[in-house]
């Protein structure tokens, strides 16, 4: 039971969400829960979905898009974006069961993308205060500046979803994963 409404559907948010809501469901074929409570702040959702799509179309791919959610989720304790990101790394990002059990602990299998993963758990953390050792570990990786301003805005999107998850409790509607079972 969630602490806040959950619209039961696309009619019953808000109006100014239910264009955005539509939308959503054109493009993943459904309405997932997080999208649902965040609509009760029509302006929160389009926030959300402006920078989402926004960085999807940025310098970093979605595995590592990915891996940087399911590292931050991990670290924050939200099963709801863990039970998402598993999914979505799984079905969608083509991450294996290795690489998603890497990432949940900080790190990832992949040599470069493990400077990301890294310099996204340093920016939790620590909230924001990175080392300089931190950033020469990650540009030492490859990642250039608009990647590494990208890694920063996924670790705040990913850091609202987490929020908004636990703080109002949003039934999971994916396949159930646990941060306590990392």
């Amino acid at each position: 039971m969630t602490r806040i409404s959950l619209p039961a559907s696309i009619d019953a948010a808000p109006a100014g969400a239910q264009p955005l809501l539509e939308a959503v469901k054109k493009q993943l074929g459904s309405v997932p829960n997080l999208f649902r409570l965040t609509a009760n702040s029509p302006a929160a959702l389009e926030g959300y979905l402006g920078l989402s799509g926004a960085l999807a179309k940025g310098a970093l791919d979605a595995q590592t898009r990915e891996r940087i959610a399911l590292a931050v989720a991990q670290i924050n304790g939200c099963d709801y974006c863990l039970s998402a990101h598993t999914y979505i790394g799984k079905n969608l990002a083509k991450l294996d069961d290795a690489e998603i059990a890497a990432n949940r602990n900080g790190r990832s299998t992949d040599e470069e993308a493990d400077a990301a993963v890294r310099f996204a758990v340093a920016l939790v953390q620590n909230r924001g205060q990175v080392s300089e050792d931190d950033v020469k570990a990650v540009k030492g990786a490859g990642y250039g500046d608009a990647e590494l301003v990208e890694i920063v805005a996924h670790v705040a999107v990913s850091t609202l979803t987490n929020y908004l998850n636990e703080a109002f409790g949003t039934p999971i509607d994916f396949p159930a994963v646990s941060a306590a079972a990392a």
